[in-house]
């Protein structure tokens, strides 16, 4: 037999602020989870696959409109019009209880209840499929404990919404071990919740597939679904994981220690993007782009930031012909300069580099000093700006070391401009 395990897709999840992002196909990349799934489709009706299995989170909670549901129900049709069985289970964002519209799916779809767990057989595969859906988004009991012992005989698979013992980025719902589902005797686990592919054992098989696509900068690399042979009495014979991603977040480092002029930075930018969109089978790249390291760049780099990143963001449309944009632009990179002889200097500016290296060495005074400095600034910034990866995060150690560095070399450009005079 062969199955295609997914999950997380997050059918028209809306991927919040791409207005923001200047150069951003905003159309193509609020269509992507709808374009992965298809292409989901389209990849097992060529395997011709026996059943699809939906480890939870299709949506995003309940939908604006029925259009979501029925784009589900039309891609599900198409399987089912070739045969193709497919069983689902509801995880967190779209448990039982946050479903409040609702579309019929195909005959031969299969929702698992959320009361307890149940086992589906297909007899002419030899074949038993466990599972159970989250009746309400904050499951913190184990399901997996009363998932039944494998059957005899047949080839048994798990599906179950989980975050195991523990993933980071992830909420704690239906907590388990790999240990307890593999206590159960089942071949293959086909699991769900955590955003980022991982086989946690293959002996049994316990698979987080990651989702179908990815959806903001932290969400990276290629994603998609396990395709699956196997054979009753026989066991798992291969996994293999197929992208059905439709646009890819990629993280792009360059080192400005080499490069003595401008030029030699873009050309350095068009190169990684260059190899980034060879890599993704040209696919749309959304790029954060990490300038580091020491070298004679870091004052033309720090003192014109917006220019550079126009710049920048030009060149790797360039670089792509369109297909790629700069989602955000992160410059750590150091000045050529001896900080050991300048945080001696007796001077307003040997005082003011020792500040800053002891709050870069001290987190708790840094957050102290946010909070009474930049307190009030941060009730007036809009809630769409104090995301987790913002230099607004007020209250995130992460963005105001990032803004704290960012000082630092403002002023070392500035030291070092005024050496040069």
């Amino acid at each position: 037999m062969r199955f295609i395990h997914c999950a997380d897709i997050h059918l028209d999840s809306p991927l919040r602020g791409l207005e923001v992002y200047a150069g951003a196909p905003a159309n193509e990349m609020r269509r992507a989870t709808r374009r992965a799934f298809a292409r989901l489709v389209d990849l097992a009706l060529e395997r011709s696959v026996d059943f699809v299995l939906i480890a939870g989170d299709i949506f995003d909670g309940d939908w604006p409109d029925f259009n979501t549901g029925l784009y589900f129900a039309s891609q599900l049709r198409r399987l089912t019009d070739a045969d193709i069985r497919v069983f689902l289970t509801y995880g967190n964002h779209d448990a039982l209880s946050k479903l409040t519209k609702s579309v019929p799916l195909p005959q031969k779809v299969y929702s698992f209840p959320a009361k307890t767990p149940a086992t589906q057989i297909i007899e002419s595969l030899g074949v038993a499929i466990h599972g159970q859906s989250f009746a309400t988004e904050a499951v913190s009991s184990d399901l997996a404990a009363t998932y039944p012992t494998a059957l005899a005989g047949l080839l048994n698979i798990g599906v179950l919404h989980t975050a195991l013992s523990g993933r980071e980025g992830h909420q704690p719902y239906a907590p388990t071990t790999a240990d307890r589902l593999t206590d159960k005797g089942y071949d293959y686990w086909a699991l769900g919740h955590v955003h980022k592919r991982e086989i946690v054992r293959d002996s049994p098989w316990i698979v987080f597939p990651g989702n179908t696509q990815g959806r903001h900068a932290r969400e990276t690399g290629a994603k998609g679904c396990m395709v699956v042979d196997a054979e009753a009495g026989v066991g798992i014979q291969s996994v293999e994981f197929v992208p059905t991603d439709l646009a890819r977040w990629q993280h792009l480092l360059i080192d400005i220690s080499g490069l003595s002029s401008e030029d030699d930075l873009h050309a350095a930018v068009q190169s990684e993007v260059r190899n980034a969109q060879a890599a993704a089978d040209d696919r749309i790249l959304a790029l954060r782009l990490t300038l580091a390291g020491r070298g004679s760049l870091h004052h033309a780099i720090v003192s014109h930031r917006e220019a550079i990143r126009a710049q920048l963001a030009a060149s790797i449309g360039e670089a792509s012909s369109g297909n790629a944009w700069l989602e955000k632009i992160r410059i750590q990179v150091t000045a050529p300069l001896d900080l050991p002889r300048l945080k001696e200097r007796d001077d307003p500016i040997g005082l003011l580099i020792r500040s800053i290296s002891a709050l870069e060495e001290d987190p708790k005074a840094l957050n102290a000093l946010a909070a009474s400095v930049l307190g009030d600034l941060g009730q007036k910034i809009p809630p769409e700006l104090r995301a987790s990866d913002s230099i607004w995060a007020l209250d995130s150690t992460t963005a105001l070391a990032e803004a704290l560095a960012s000082a630092k070399e403002r002023l070392l450009a500035a030291i070092a401009a005024e050496d040069d005079e």
